[in-house]
């Protein structure tokens, strides 16, 4: 029997981790089988229970390679390395339309996807955690947050900002608002069939500038906002 090689097990891995990539952007994620992936794949039912014992396992790679994919942690770091150069209001207006580029361009796969398993936790948290828990790093979101968190506390020590809430609570509601903002973007770009008439406005680029301004303000940022930044 030949030997099995490494590069031949990330190979077939791969081939059932992208097929599950797929059939997640076709079905909801909570509808996705085995059988699916079987399917998708071409490969025996064996063929697959040798490299992964369930859904949620492949899910759970699948999840780790969309992260490996499509990062924004660089882009994230590059804009907060100008936090000497540009004043709070532009940093600020810089990362949301950074957001804004990266929901557009993910709205359909990765976006869609991370919303559809936010639904599956409330649903089934057990199976989220099962899916989420073995992760080795921090997703894009997370990252975000605790490097923004870090940013805005040292601007409000340097006196360069005055929030008008503390870093807890202002971070809880740009959560709050994203999520809302990608679902919004989400039902009715992926799932609603009648036409909305607001939607030409439920759009992640029109909804993340009205948040940047919306954050400016509740930080305390002076200028005026940058019109063609997002």
């Amino acid at each position: 029997m030949p030997k099995v090689t490494e590069e031949y097990i990330a190979g077939k891995k791969k081939r059932i981790t992208d097929a599950a990539y797929e059939m997640c952007l076709r079905k909801t994620v909570s509808t996705v089988t085995m059988q699916d992936i079987i399917d998708r794949t071409g490969l025996s039912q064996g063929g697959i229970y040798r490299f992964y014992k369930d859904i949620d396992e492949i899910f759970a790679d699948m999840i780790r390679q969309m992260r490996e994919r499509v990062s924004i942690k660089g882009k994230i770091d590059e804009i907060l390395e100008q936090k000497d150069e540009l004043p709070p209001r532009e940093i600020t207006n810089l990362l949301f339309a950074m957001l804004a580029d990266f929901m557009e361009s993910e709205l359909m796969g990765i976006e869609k996807i991370d919303f559809e398993l936010s639904v599956l936790a409330m649903n089934m948290p057990q199976r989220i955690e099962k899916i989420m828990g073995g992760l080795p790093e921090v997703g894009n979101m997370e990252y975000l947050t605790r490097r923004t968190m870090e940013y805005f506390r040292e601007q409000a020590a340097r006196g360069r900002i005055r929030p008008s809430v503390n870093a807890e609570e202002l971070f809880a509601f740009i959560s709050s608002a994203y999520d809302g903002i990608q679902m919004t973007c989400i039902v009715n770009n992926c799932y609603r069939q009648e036409r909305n008439p607001l939607a030409d406005l439920y759009q992640p680029r029109v909804l993340l500038k009205t948040l940047a301004r919306t954050v400016n303000n509740l930080i305390g940022a002076d200028g005026e906002d940058e019109e063609d930044s997002l």
